[in-house]
């Protein structure tokens, strides 16, 4: 989710469920070592489980990233081995790595031996002309005999040749049928099911025969589902969060963030599609994309955008 799941993304869903595991965007091994670590790992003590998701296919520069994640407080250290994009596969990690199992399985002994924390992979069913069956069977059992119990599949093959990475999300098929057999076969492990999930009602469903369902897509494009994550998938006795709570929520975190320097733009990214088919969406959108750019705006902007979703809820109500 390289781009869409940076800290602000999710301290809105956290707003949302107390519950679901958050993943960082997937960052290089490189930047975490070399770059402003405070930026890119920091996040809120309230945002815990939170996961970090590294990309690399170096084990020492891997392992060391994995420390330097235990030490901001990350749960779990995630090693991605699916992302498709062109600058991953430039760089030798991501969706390639499937043709290299051997390696993966040495980078995620190294990141074993660093953290003191869950070690995991998320990877595809396999690549280009790969055998889904062998090449998930290969991944899998090579990591798992360095120590690695948890792994998110992504129930697609990814084609690195011919197709764009938007087209990697919706072109390949899906089979999910590959996946569950992943966890009869091996039920020691943590199988989580990944890919084409939509709604909460597939999530319950794919959950009677795998441990866990990540959302990708649907998190950050409808993050409204996710206010009722934790009563139907968690515990009943949750509360449901509705999209106007969780704005509510997320503001204080835009007023610090304003107050240090982060625009406007970037907080309310996550926020555009959380009124997702509700009364005034389009409303909520153009005020926030057109005047979270203008100089000077603030949470004004947010708070005029609510008001103008409260109100057209407010005209549903009452009688014509």
């Amino acid at each position: 989710m390289m781009d869409w799941t940076d800290r602000h993304c999710r301290r809105l869903h956290r707003g949302l469920s107390a519950r679901a595991r958050l993943y960082t965007e997937m960052l290089t091994a490189e930047a975490i070592i070399h770059g402003d670590r405070a930026r890119l790992l920091g996040f809120e003590a309230g945002d815990h489980p939170v996961a970090l998701q590294l990309g690399g296919a170096d084990p020492a520069k891997l392992a060391e990233a994995a420390r330097i994640g235990e030490g901001f407080g990350y749960d779990e250290i995630n090693l991605n081995v699916g992302c498709p994009s062109d600058r991953v596969q430039a760089g030798r990690f991501g969706a390639c790595l499937m043709r290299e199992p051997e390696l993966v399985a040495e980078c995620m002994a190294a990141i074993c031996a660093a953290a003191g924390v869950p070690a995991t992979v998320k990877c595809r069913i396999g690549v280009d002309d790969q055998d889904p069956e062998e090449s998930l069977s290969r991944l899998i059992d090579g990591c798992a005999a360095v120590g690695v119990s948890t792994f998110v599949v992504h129930a697609r093959k990814a084609w690195l040749n011919g197709l764009s990475p938007k087209e990697n999300r919706e072109i390949p098929p899906l089979d999910y049928g590959l996946v569950y057999r992943l966890k009869v076969e091996r039920p020691h492990l943590t199988i989580v099911i990944n890919g084409g999930i939509a709604s909460l009602d597939e999530a319950e469903a794919h959950l009677a025969h795998v441990d866990g369902v990540m959302l990708g897509r649907a998190a950050y494009h409808e993050p409204g589902l996710l206010g009722a994550v934790d009563r139907r998938l968690f515990d009943l006795t949750s509360p449901v969060i509705d999209a106007c709570e969780a704005v509510r929520r997320y503001r204080p975190h835009v007023a610090r963030e304003l107050a240090d320097g982060t625009r406007l733009n970037a907080l309310v990214k996550p926020l555009l599609g959380l009124f997702h088919a509700a009364p005034g969406a389009r409303t909520w959108r153009r005020i926030l994309t057109v005047e979270s750019i203008r100089p000077g705006g603030g949470l004004e902007v947010l708070d005029a955008a609510l008001a103008a979703i409260e109100a057209a809820a407010q005209r549903r109500l009452e009688p014509a």
